[in-house]
């Protein structure tokens, strides 16, 4: 199984760029720890992936680097304003720590820390007192630095995987075959979206529920009628479900702030003479936009769909019940332990 492919080709890539005087096809199968065999099928993938690569004869034998143009052919130079905002998107890419490409990142950024007088850090440093640029919640994705790999690699390559996962709403694994067509990242959670063969039509898949993948050798092409923003236009997140048309009214002291932004591409707003807002949409299931309403508390009222209606008041009912006989509550199982997984 060749599950780290493409992060070992991408250490490859960094260490004949890092190294004067290029690597022995030998020093390359030590860097991955693979086959002298391996090691020569990644130099061969790497250039028929257009990397300009080339063996070059010398005292200890051939040693491969890239020809001599190749990193001038970046684009260059950067403005002050463009290396500035680049070292303040650091934070951005925190939440990836531990995955493939993070190392990279990182070296990324430190040369343009070393680009930069110091007169322009010392004022890039009083700026990121007061500027900064994060993403919470987040998951600790370097626990399955394995797994993001095998799934970038069959992405990139069209290769169907083998998978047990694990959904929200129950304790047992189901066995998947998947044919991934894209990674998603969204609301600090990494989705893998393709077709599933259990259920026979495209899913979302939360990647950290996967428990064990596997690429198989077998082969898929994306249909070219799968859109990613098509398929994701109903989704007042994540979730793909029925469609519903949804009534909510927000009292007037948390207009402006609910007001200010674009929650949902269908959504149509209307202010009222009191000040508060009527908004409108068409999502599709109802556990999300439930999830919405209850983070507003009281500023939010469902006016349609009366089940909307329903599901809100069932779960203020057993939030109340946690406080008002503690001895049972966590006895009772909640609405949300009872809502539908992403990918079921």
């Amino acid at each position: 199984m060749r599950g780290d492919q493409l992060s070992r080709q991408w250490r490859v890539l960094r260490q004949i760029e890092a190294s004067k005087y290029g690597l022995t096809a030998a020093e390359i199968a030590e860097l991955g720890g693979v086959s002298l065999k391996t090691g020569y099928r990644d130099l061969n993938d790497l250039q028929l992936a257009g990397f300009p690569l080339y063996a070059e004869e010398g005292e200890a034998g051939r040693r491969w680097k890239f020809i001599d143009t190749y990193r001038f052919r970046l684009p260059q130079p950067f403005t002050f304003t463009e290396l500035m905002s680049l070292h303040l998107s650091r934070d951005l890419f925190k939440v990836f720590a531990g995955t493939a490409f993070f190392e990279s990142m990182q070296s990324l950024f430190e040369k343009v820390r070393v680009a930069l007088p110091p007169q322009t850090l010392n004022y890039l440093d009083k700026v990121q007192s007061a500027f900064h640029m994060g993403i919470r919640p987040y998951k600790d994705y370097a626990r399955f630095r394995g797994i993001i790999d095998q799934i970038n690699q069959a992405v990139v390559e069209g290769r169907r995987v083998e998978m047990a996962y694990r959904a929200l709403n129950t304790r047992s694994e189901t066995l998947r075959r998947l044919d991934p067509y894209k990674v998603w990242f969204f609301d600090g959670t990494i989705y893998i979206i393709g077709k599933c063969h259990l259920r026979k039509e495209v899913r979302t898949f939360v990647l950290d529920r996967i428990r064990m993948l596997r690429l198989t050798d077998e082969t898929f092409k994306v249909p070219e009628s799968f859109d990613l923003n098509h398929y994701l236009r109903n989704s007042f997140k994540v979730m793909q479900d029925e469609l519903y048309a949804v009534k909510i009214r927000i009292s007037p002291a948390w207009s402006r702030y609910v007001g200010e932004k674009i929650w949902h591409e269908s959504q149509q707003t209307r202010k009222l003479p009191d000040g508060a807002l009527e908004m409108t949409f068409r999502v599709a299931g109802l556990e999300e936009i439930k999830q919405w309403v209850l983070g507003m508390g009281a500023a939010a009222r469902v006016l349609e769909p009366k089940s909307l209606q329903e599901l809100v008041k069932a779960e203020l009912r057993n939030a109340l019940s946690q406080y008002a006989a503690p001895t049972t509550a966590f006895t009772k199982q909640t609405i949300s332990e009872q809502s539908v997984d992403y990918a079921s």
